[in-house]
């Protein structure tokens, strides 16, 4: 009776050790910002971070075999957090930069787009190039590739940097700013909530650092890397991620 009782504790452990590869997947903490709606944002109803990039790593999470955990953090310090091992993957509205090759390594493409050019509402001009704001006073996001390459033209007298595109876009909308860049998409999509009525995205403006997002992982975690290229590969295949962009407004690149 004894060895029935132990064989059949031995059966319940097995079945117990093969049901908990689902309950107990690892758990990988990614790094996103509260302001770059809609690619990741702080939605004050639920108090999460919500959007394209947090969508979508949930996905690829799902497929992959791990779970993720959102950590909300300042845009400027998402790489640093990274390679110091706060974070475990950087999905947000990062392009994958030369620069920041160096350090960390990038997925796939997710999306490709370039800066939008956002002045007052007053200013009605048709600004075409960097070239028409010579001399002025211009914002960006710090930690973007927009900083340093509105710095290298020498055109401005001043380039700002922000901690957020929210803070730009305020002190456009009030006239304290004569032009900001930032991406495009996450203008766009603010200036469409209808969240800043004195501010206006200048159609005619083309954009001078076209670049492309993707997911940021440590250079150590090749395997992770490689499950994040596959995923995605899927994903794109089936529809999942023009999905995803379709619910933000966004249409695939």
């Amino acid at each position: 009776m004894a060895l029935k009782r132990l064989v059949l504790a031995a059966v319940a452990a097995l079945v117990v050790t093969a049901a908990m590869p689902a309950s107990a997947q690892q758990v990988l903490k990614v790094g996103s910002t509260p302001t770059g709606v809609p690619f990741t944002f702080l939605d004050t109803k639920t108090n999460t971070i919500q959007g394209i990039m947090v969508d979508l790593i949930t996905e690829i999470g799902k497929d992959a075999g791990f779970q993720v955990q959102i950590e909300p953090m300042q845009f400027s310090a998402l790489v640093a957090s990274l390679t110091s091992n706060k974070i475990d993957i950087i999905s947000a509205a990062m392009f994958a930069t030369a620069a920041r090759k160096e350090v960390i390594d990038f997925s796939e493409a997710v999306y490709t787009y370039g800066e939008g050019l956002i002045v007052p509402k007053a200013d009605a001009k048709n600004y075409a190039s960097q070239e028409d704001l010579k001399g002025e006073v211009v914002g960006a996001q710090v930690g973007t590739a927009f900083v340093d390459a509105l710095k290298k033209t020498g055109l401005f007298s001043e380039v700002k940097a922000y901690d957020t595109i929210p803070d730009i876009l305020r002190d456009v909308n009030a006239g304290r700013l004569k032009a900001g860049f930032a991406d495009y998409p996450i203008l766009a999509y603010n200036l469409k909530q209808g969240n800043f009525a004195d501010a206006r995205l200048v159609d005619s403006y083309k954009p001078v650092t076209v670049g492309t997002v993707a997911i940021g992982i440590r250079k150590s975690d090749t395997e992770l890397l490689g499950k994040i290229n596959a995923s995605l590969a899927k994903l794109k295949a089936n529809g999942t991620i023009a999905k995803i962009l379709e619910k933000w407004g966004q249409k695939a690149s």
